[in-house]
């Protein structure tokens, strides 16, 4: 149902003065939506394709019955909801995914099956937020981590939508920047029926922040399947390789490519037929890499190019995507990228579920219990330096015992944090059942 004027003035006038100024703003820049849109699409930060959706339009039609509207900021929270869907899916509901980024949409047209509806999230004006809300009519809503966008979480309260904040994280920075805007978030959190935590960290940020009911699940991003791999392309992976020590350097960011390149000329001393293989967080970056590498003198071979490495290939860049499955098969040892820099560290569970002995730069607050659990159980090792990261890549190297040891003990430590999947579950339940008492009453 439509947003009707009473409604809309009861919620504005409710709101911190903060909150109001933001919807005012938010409407009035409205007008310079196409030239922020021409400029992203510039970027290929945007589908030309779909832009329309950016403003709560869709060519998809809502299917008939409950809609559950699941929403993630990009890559890694639509990962983390990749085994909650695929339980929804087995109760015959309805998936309604929204994200914000092109890699996103691509790992979900990639990876999650042809049922499940993916949308651009609209963005935060009043009016694209109630044409999105118009069109789906979601039965229930459920946020992931911390992508908090007030316009959409204001409107969706605002029609009783039930909403449920799942996997929420507030992180070590973000915590405090909270804390002195206290009214605007607990207006925004006070809004979800329900925060699930990740930890009892992120619970008791939450719950001093504002947020009226707060459970401690755990991370769903512990309970994910491993990424699957073709494997023809696996096949001529391991034939073009065989033979060569292999060390692949996962989800890096800008700063952290010419850190690796330098151990790996150091490591190639005394590995001569050493393989690098980089793959960045954004494959966009793949030819910046390329010419980084030849500035510094060694040979790079680019996967976009679809080309394969040869005997003299120093680093292979896998600048595609999707493909993180194939590479941490390929390779006994995996440099989780993001934490040389402070980005905050990319999730590795992944790779050890895959059997990869884990190395990690210091900065890792986006996944501080995993890391702390892992280090802990010596399940990782951390490289603070260049020079750190030069011997635990070589130690590691040099001896498969120790690599055999840190991928047991990682194993153990995953198997003990899991079991988020089952708890959210849990805490859904109220709300799963009203789905299917619906379902039945429409279908009778």
């Amino acid at each position: 149902m439509p947003w009707s004027g009473v409604r809309r003035q009861a919620l504005t006038s409710s709101l911190p003065i903060t909150l109001r100024v933001y919807r005012k703003l938010s409407s009035a820049v409205v007008p310079l939506a196409p030239a922020l849109i021409k400029r992203r699409l510039k970027q290929g930060k945007e589908d030309p394709a779909r832009i329309g959706e950016r403003r709560g339009m869709s060519k998809d039609v809502r299917p008939h019955g409950p809609l559950v509207w699941i929403h993630g900021a990009s890559v890694g929270e639509v990962l983390a909801a990749a085994a909650l869907i695929e339980r929804l899916r087995a109760l015959n509901i309805r998936i309604l995914l929204t994200s914000g980024t092109v890699t996103s949409a691509a790992i979900v047209a990639k990876r999650f099956p042809a049922d499940i509806i993916h949308q651009y999230v609209p963005y935060d004006s009043p009016r694209y937020v109630a044409r999105f809300l118009d069109h789906w009519r979601p039965s229930l809503a459920l946020f992931i981590e911390s992508d908090l966008w007030p316009n959409l979480i204001l409107a969706s309260a605002a029609r009783r939508l039930p909403m449920v904040l799942i996997n929420g994280r507030m992180s070590q920075r973000s915590f405090p920047r909270w804390r002195r805007m206290a009214a605007t978030i607990a207006a925004l959190l006070g809004r979800f029926d329900v925060c699930l935590a990740q930890s009892q960290t992120d619970a008791e940020r939450f719950a001093a922040l504002g947020s009226r009911n707060v459970v401690t699940t755990g991370n769903l991003k512990l309970d994910v399947p491993a990424p699957p791999a073709d494997p023809a392309r696996l096949e001529r992976l391991m034939a073009v390789t065989r033979g060569r020590p292999i060390v692949v350097a996962a989800s890096t960011h800008p700063g952290e490519e010419e850190i690796l390149l330098e151990a790996h000329r150091t490591l190639a001393g005394f590995f001569p037929s050493l393989l690098t293989v980089i793959v960045p967080r954004h494959p966009d970056r793949g030819e910046a890499i390329a010419r980084a590498i030849a500035a510094a003198g060694l040979h790079g071979t680019l996967r976009s190019r679809e080309e394969l490495p040869v005997a003299a290939t120093d680093i292979y860049v896998a600048d595609t995507m999707g493909e993180l499955g194939l590479f941490y098969r390929l390779a006994p040892i995996v440099f989780m990228g993001g934490s040389l820099v402070p980005h905050g560290g990319q999730n590795p569970i992944e790779a050890v579920k895959l059997g990869a002995s884990i190395v990690h730069g210091p900065h890792v607050f986006n996944f501080t219990d995993v890391y702390e659990a892992l280090d802990g159980a010596s399940g990782a090792r951390q490289a603070d330096t260049q020079e750190a990261l030069v011997k635990q890549l070589g130690q590691l190297l040099a001896d498969p015992a120790a690599r055999d040891a840190l991928v047991a003990a990682s194993t153990r430590v995953v198997e003990q944090l899991g079991g988020a999947l089952e708890r959210t579950l849990t805490a859904l339940e109220p709300y799963l059942l009203q789905l299917r008492l619906e379902m039945g009453a429409a279908n009778a």
